[in-house]
């Protein structure tokens, strides 16, 4: 494989650091650069941005408004607006739903949703885990019993990621008791205003609301919300979870972070010297950018391979397990870096229009809350421990 760019990736590479240079505002780069928390607006707005270059739906098909860039593509801007401190695209209704809608969805579900998501219509978001299913998805209980022309709802989700922002939630539900628990699961679109839908805050470690509870009481959605056909569900939500799976992985903010430590340890001294000339410290931080240049490079092969479709499920599971267990090495490396300072922090320091005083230099902000909010990467979209399985049955055969 080459791994040289191209002068049209060299163009395109140019083009979207000229883009970031023009259309990312300093205001908005320094809250991410900085771990603080964004609004609904910032988020959306920087949808917007990314949407009238063309720029939003970068794996879509161009039938659908999409870029259709290519693999190499994604990974150069991803990497580029990381490391220019960018928010992150948020996946639920562009890389989660959107290729389900795209593959399992009818005409008018896909004529109806696919530009509401583009144009920031509808803010999704997903309704999968719930208490006592996690990563053991199949024992989900909340259920969807059909009415005539609806569905009526019970039950509960959790760890809702930005719930309280969404207009629209897609849910895993249980349409049927028979057979094996995967084979009565159904896929459903659901309107957050919903009568009967309660949305309750969990504030995390970090003090940060990021994940919710979201409890169904008699909730009435058309049967026309449904997705394909009652009783596999199941069969799209594997399909989701390899686009999650890779999306988790997050390459590029990886890199980003890699840099943020190297810029800490040029800035940290040890008894007088940088922590960069640490040999221990040092040998730690080129063992882990060795790891995350193989995962850039593997991910590229992979999504470049014609043969990545056939495996995607293994494929998605091994790129979720690295990628997140460098991550969070990469953030325990902060974390040392800045030492006592990992620490204490003042979660209200993360908010928009904090003026109180501040602990410890500037980039030791949002080291401690990063480090325990990035704890939960290697559970979610599927506990590290869940891909193992998946990589042993499907590549080893055992």
């Amino acid at each position: 494989m080459d791994l040289s760019f191209s002068p049209e990736d060299l163009a395109f590479q140019a083009e979207v650091r000229d883009f970031l240079k023009a259309e990312l505002s300093p205001q908005l780069a320094d809250k991410v650069r900085h771990n603080k928390t964004l609004t609904k607006e910032d988020m959306v707005g920087w949808h917007a941005t990314l949407n009238r270059r063309g720029w939003l739906a970068q794996d879509w098909p161009k039938q659908y408004g999409g870029a259709d860039w290519t693999p190499v593509q994604q990974q150069i801007f991803d990497d580029e607006a990381s490391a220019a401190c960018a928010p992150r695209i948020i996946p639920f209704g562009l890389k989660m739903l959107a290729p389900v809608l795209m593959k399992f969805g009818s005409d008018a579900q896909k004529a109806h949703y696919l530009p509401r998501i583009l144009d920031g219509t509808d803010w999704w978001c997903q309704g999968y885990s719930e208490p006592g299913a996690g990563s053991d998805l199949a024992s989900l209980k909340t259920r969807a019993v059909r009415d005539g022309d609806h569905y009526v709802l019970n039950g509960q989700k959790t760890w809702t990621t930005l719930a309280q922002y969404a207009d629209m939630i897609f849910c895993l539900v249980r349409t049927g008791t028979e057979g094996k628990p995967q084979e009565g699961i159904s896929f459903i679109l659901v309107d957050m205003k919903s009568p009967g839908i309660t949305v309750r805050p969990i504030i995390l470690l970090e003090g940060t609301h990021e994940v919710n509870e979201v409890f169904f009481d008699n909730v009435r959605v058309p049967a026309e919300n449904l997705i394909g056909e009652e009783n596999k569900g199941w069969t799209y939500a594997k399909y989701l979870l390899t686009h999650e799976r890779t999306n988790i992985a997050g390459i590029g903010p990886s890199k980003a972070a890699l840099a943020e430590v190297k810029r800490i340890a040029k800035a940290e001294t040890v008894r007088g010297v940088p922590l960069s000339d640490d040999p221990y410290f040092a040998a730690r931080v080129a063992q882990v950018e060795m790891e995350l240049d193989a995962l850039s490079t593997t991910n590229l092969r992979v999504l470049s391979s014609p043969d990545a479709a056939a495996s995607a499920g293994s494929i998605s599971s091994m790129l979720k397990i690295k990628g997140t267990e460098i991550r969070q090495a990469i953030n325990d490396l902060a974390r040392r870096a800045i030492g006592p300072y990992a620490m204490p922090f003042v979660s209200e320091a993360l908010e928009e229009g904090y003026n109180g005083e501040p602990i410890g230099p500037d980039y030791a902000l949002g080291v401690a809350p990063d480090y325990f909010n990035n704890r939960k990467i290697s559970i979610f979209g599927g506990s590290n421990e869940i891909q193992r399985g998946i990589i042993s049955k499907t590549v080893m055969g055992l």
